[in-house]
């Protein structure tokens, strides 16, 4: 299969027409140099908050429910573009109130051309998201099984925890849609995303938003690029690098990934160490501290 992950700036749109035009064209590109599988930035969507103006873009409250209420709307966008043009794409995610009163989560969401729409919540908030933004944790952790393989979905931070991807640990696929502040955030998620392609023997692709929007408090600025990483074992590059982006270039990132070359490094790699994460288990309680020292 051939993936594609975005380096995505936010714009500001006057009309519905405007995003469903950039939308559009995205999806279109990446389809028509034969991609399978598209895959958004996190809190990509917060560009829909525009489309309430500026002064509702700029609060930070007022933001989070103007992208919310525009949620419906831009699913049955993705739904009809991932039929159209056959692709499966991870939408960006947003800010989503599932019931009045509640605090939002940040959600993910999964569109197959057959019309299927699967979901995911990040897990753990980063510190602007829990101290400021008050958005919560959301439903468990998902395995989607598609026509491209098993997928699962690690927002940003949560790449960064090694026993979510180990819940994760069937999956060929594990796609890290992030948006980071800065280039040691972007090296984080980054870091983070390799290390779980190592433990898991999967791939990973991350896509990052790219660049300023001034309008807004919470992505005011960003700082990534989109990459694809897998275990540096047989059949991958020796870097585990499959395909990265420049830094803060927008436009897309592409690599082919092949199951079978997944299935091999897992039953015969140089190392096993999916099939031997079990092996920590009588040997990671806390370690015994030895005095070396007057």
């Amino acid at each position: 299969m051939k993936i594609a992950t975005a380096s995505y700036p936010l714009d500001v749109f006057q009309t519905w027409a405007d995003y469903e035009d950039k939308l559009t064209k995205w999806v279109s590109e990446a389809a028509g140099q034969g991609a399978d599988l598209l895959v958004f930035p996190e809190y990509g969507a917060m560009e829909l908050a525009t489309l309430a103006g500026l002064d509702v873009a700029a609060d930070l409250e007022a933001s989070l429910h103007a992208v919310s209420d525009r949620l419906p709307q831009a699913d049955a966008l993705h739904v009809k573009l991932a039929a159209e043009y056959n692709v499966h794409i991870l939408a960006a995610s947003a800010p989503y109130v599932p019931a009045a009163g509640q605090r939002p989560v940040n959600r993910a969401r999964l569109f197959a051309p057959t019309g299927q729409v699967g979901v995911q919540d990040k897990q753990i908030m980063t510190r602007f998201e829990e101290e400021v933004w008050d958005v919560v944790p959301g439903n468990a952790l998902q395995l989607f099984d598609t026509a491209l393989g098993k997928m699962g979905i690690l927002i940003c931070y949560d790449s960064e925890f090694p026993l979510l991807a180990r819940a994760l640990s069937d999956a060929d696929l594990i796609l890290v849609p992030s948006v980071t502040e800065a280039l040691s955030g972007y090296w984080r998620v980054r870091i983070g995303a390799m290390a779980r392609a190592l433990e898991t023997q999967c791939v990973t692709v991350m896509s990052s938003v790219v660049g300023p929007a001034e309008w807004s408090p919470a992505v005011d600025i960003s700082v990534g690029a989109g990459g694809i990483f897998g275990p540096p074992d047989k059949g991958f590059p020796d870097t585990g690098v499959l395909a990265v982006g420049e830094i803060n270039q927008p436009g897309w990132t592409y690599a082919q990934v092949d199951l079978q070359t997944i299935a091999h490094a897992r039953t015969d790699g140089v190392v096993l160490n999916r099939r031997n994460w079990t092996r920590q288990d009588s040997r990671s309680d806390a370690a015994l501290v030895c005095k070396m020292r007057e």
